[in-house]
Parts: structure tokens; sequence; C-alpha cells
């Protein structure tokens, strides 16, 4: 790793744990709830305790008067719910795009154990390779889908994650298997800090449970998106999700300190 990826990796993270909150959904859903003030959504989260925001390259006008000075990351590749199959991801964006709209690191999807694999891992690789050369972090979003695979199964998050750290990757996304005695085996496949998604939104609790039992396992923090940008007050699960993260607080604590309801 580069000096320069070492302090980029700064820029979006805590003292080597992540609360990031992508926005890139625009293009997979359209302008939904949270993303048509993108602006506003952007200033409350990053208010509120998120290390970085992410989102594709053309929304990088609207991202960097809003960011109260965190971090800032561009993906790579797309695809929309509406098209043939939201699995084939394609490459929407370069490393020197990136860098061009004023990036701290990319990101990149890959569907581990789908037909778009094999090219999706080999564009990864590239973008790694590429990214070394500039100092810039590499965020990969490494997921467990595909024909007979459970999403969820901590044996396939941990090849999923493992992928991504063989490939070159400076971070891992990747779901959580539902508890923390199973998360384990998923951060032990790899020395990369792994970061969760959140997926569709559920209650409060639900979201902080999840994160709770992320770090539980030895985690280092979260990627979440709709559960932060399409919340009634973004700032304040920021806030909440980075107290966990950050703070270690339990669950009811970060309910209580962001002013969220103790819900049951």
């Amino acid at each position: 790793m580069t000096t320069g990826t070492e302090a980029r990796l700064e820029r979006i993270g805590t003292d080597g744990s992540y609360v990031i909150v992508p926005m890139d959904h625009g293009i997979t859903m359209g302008a939904v709830q949270g993303l048509k003030d993108i602006e506003s959504t952007i200033d409350g989260v990053t208010r509120g305790g998120a290390d970085a925001v992410l989102t594709q390259k053309g929304i990088a006008p609207r991202v960097h008067d809003n960011k109260n000075g965190k971090g800032y990351i561009v993906h790579l590749n797309g695809s929309t719910t509406i098209g043939p199959d939201e699995q084939d991801k394609r490459v929407t964006g370069t490393v020197e795009e990136a860098i061009r709209v004023g990036a701290d690191a990319v990101s990149f999807h890959i569907n581990v154990g789908s037909d778009y694999e094999p090219d999706q891992t080999s564009q990864l690789a590239e973008i790694t390779a590429k990214a070394d050369r500039f100092g810039i972090p590499v965020l990969a979003m490494a997921y467990a889908r595909g024909p007979g695979i459970d999403s969820a199964d901590p044996e396939s998050l941990g090849h999923a994650v493992r992928l991504a750290e063989e490939v070159g990757a400076d971070v891992v996304k990747t779901g959580y298997s539902g508890d923390a005695d199973s998360f384990k085996h998923v951060v032990e496949s790899t020395r990369l800090p792994v970061v969760i998604a959140g997926g569709s939104r559920g209650t409060d609790r639900n979201t902080l449970e999840m994160v709770r039992g992320a770090m539980d396992a030895g985690g280092d923090g979260i990627s979440m998106g709709r559960s932060i940008f399409q919340h009634e007050d973004p700032e304040a699960i920021a806030t909440a999700v980075a107290g966990i993260v950050h703070d270690d607080l339990s669950v009811d604590e970060a309910l209580t300190e962001s002013g969220l309801a103790l819900e049951v």
C-alpha cells in the first residue's frame, strides 16, 4: 500500500473504521426518497457522523459543497432495476475520471457466484492495478449472489471478501450473515477491513442491531445506503450508526443519543 493510499483511507474513515453512505442508487432505482435533494441528504449524513459518501461520477458537482469536509468515493459500475438483469453491473467510470472529479477513493461492485463474476473479477483487478499506481484506495463491494447461492451464507460471504483481497482491494463491503457468531468467519476470511451493507430499510433497531453484531464480530464499520438516506431523519440515523461504529455504543445508547425512539 502506498503512502497516498494510506492517506486517502484516512479521509474516508476514522481510526481504521468506516461509516460510508452510498448514494449511487439513482442509477439503479431512480430519484427515490433521499436522492432528489441529494445535497440536503449529503449535508445531513455527514453532519451526523458519516466518514464518507459515495456516488456515481456525474453527481460529483452536487457533493463537494455539502459534504462538510468528509470523504468522497466514486462508484465505477452500475445497473438498473428496470433493465434485463440487475446483477449485470457495467462499468460507468474510470479511476482517472474519479480523480478528476475529486474522489478520495473508488468503489466497484462484484457479484461472486453470478454469471457475471468472471468479467467483474477481471474489471476489479484492472481497477485495483490502476488505482494502486495513483495511490487511490479501492472499496470492493463483494456480494455472494448467483444461482443457488444464499446471500447470507457465511461461507459464501467469506469467499467473496477473500476474492476482493486476492485481486487487490483495500476495503471490502459485503452482506451481513445475520448474527455476530457466523459473521466472525467472514471477517476472519480476509485481512482487509470488512464493512457491511444495509440492504432494504428495516426498523431503526433492526438496522442498529445489525451494525452492533457486525462490530462485535470484529467488523470495521458499515457502507449503508437506503437504511440511512431513505430515513425520515438521515442525520439522526447516521449519528446512531456512527455512535456504534466509532464510540462502541450499545443499540439503546445509540438510539438515545441520536434522539431516535427506543423501539422494542
